[in-house]
């Protein structure tokens, strides 16, 4: 955390005295804005390590503002803040282009482990999985493929039989993840460890969700299922002809 700078867009006050305390200890330059509009125009105007944001803001809310930074290609890692944990909120601040997403309350320790999970992700240094191996690299330079799917890891261009279709920055770190690992079962604990970057306790239907989002992607018309639900384990990526969900 030492020398990183961090926007917390948030109007809590007890939330921000937590925040910024716990994170200056750890070494980090924190600065605060306390409504959507503010924040906006302190993450266009300055260069910061990360986005702490909050949904339910004054002015403009998280998911806006989230979605007014990507629309601008700005880059910079969002870790969204939010008192609501359905499925439905979750997958929405994340689609918004948000690359995680926390629920109040929760503890300063992890949000310290979140955010230098995802400076780790922007900085292309890969982080340590539980049982000591690499995890998946961000931006390797190569095609990852199987059967007529392909992935450009490069340009992050998506194809199947010649068909391009456009993938979010989850969808695509889960893809990514797929043929990585092509032919083996991935639970889904596995899976949001790798995708989302670190080890937490979310739902795990979010994994689900993110599952057929792929699949009504990568599947148009009598093109035979590659993502396979193995019941009661997770998720497998193999050739195969016809479904077996």
């Amino acid at each position: 955390m030492h020398n990183k700078r961090i926007l917390l867009v948030e109007d809590e006050p007890a939330v921000v005295s937590v925040i910024v305390r716990g994170l200056s200890e750890s070494g980090g330059e924190v600065s605060v804005a306390p409504d959507g509009l503010i924040g906006l125009e302190m993450a266009r105007n300055n260069d910061f390590n990360i986005i702490i944001l909050d949904v339910m803001l004054p002015g403009m809310n998280g998911i806006d503002v989230c979605r007014h930074l990507r629309a601008e290609k700005n880059s910079t890692p969002i870790l969204m803040l939010t008192a609501l944990s359905t499925v439905e909120n979750v997958v929405i601040g994340l689609d918004s282009g948000a690359d995680d997403y926390m629920v109040k309350p929760f503890k300063l320790q992890e949000l310290e482990a979140r955010i230098r999970s995802l400076i780790r992700r922007q900085q292309g240094v890969p982080s340590a999985t539980a049982n000591g191996q690499p995890a998946v690299p961000d931006k390797p330079s190569h095609i990852l493929s199987i059967g007529d799917l392909e992935l450009n890891t490069d340009t992050r261009a998506a194809s199947r039989n010649k068909r391009v279709f456009t993938l979010t920055a989850t969808e695509y770190r889960l893809l990514e993840y797929l043929l990585l690992n092509p032919r083996k079962v991935l639970s889904r604990a596995d899976i949001l460890e790798h995708v989302w970057g670190i080890d937490f306790n979310m739902n795990t239907k979010v994994v689900d969700v993110y599952i057929n989002y792929l699949r009504k992607k990568i599947n148009k018309s009598d093109e035979p299922e590659l993502i396979h639900t193995v019941v009661g384990h997770g998720y497998m990526l193999k050739e195969t002809v016809g479904h077996e969900d």
